[in-house]
């Protein structure tokens, strides 16, 4: 399954272990607190399970979209779609 782990963490501690998280299954970072990816349903579950423990529910927010390859074609994309800085021209490649 295709998804989208986008996030927005007050500390720092917490957005670094969330990213690390997203790493470890397999996602690719495409900017600093937005991640790409496909994984199973156990390791989806697993992130979210880990995700929920790991934030603080009054403040932060992490958001897991599935999106179909299809889907991802169709979208519209104004500027750079990916961060340079993080993101290699073969992972751009891989899913556009």
């Amino acid at each position: 399954m295709l998804i989208w782990v986008i996030y927005d963490i007050a500390s720092d501690k917490t957005r670094r272990d969330i990213a690390k998280q997203c790493k470890n299954i397999g996602l690719y970072r495409v900017q600093k607190s937005v991640f790409l990816g496909t994984i199973d349903d156990n390791n989806l579950d697993e992130l979210k399970l880990r995700a929920e423990n790991m934030v603080d529910l009054e403040k932060d927010s992490v958001y897991v979209f599935p999106m179909s390859r299809a889907e991802l074609k169709k979208a519209g994309l104004i500027g750079q779609a990916f961060d340079n800085e993080l993101v290699t021209d073969e992972l751009i490649s891989k899913f556009f």
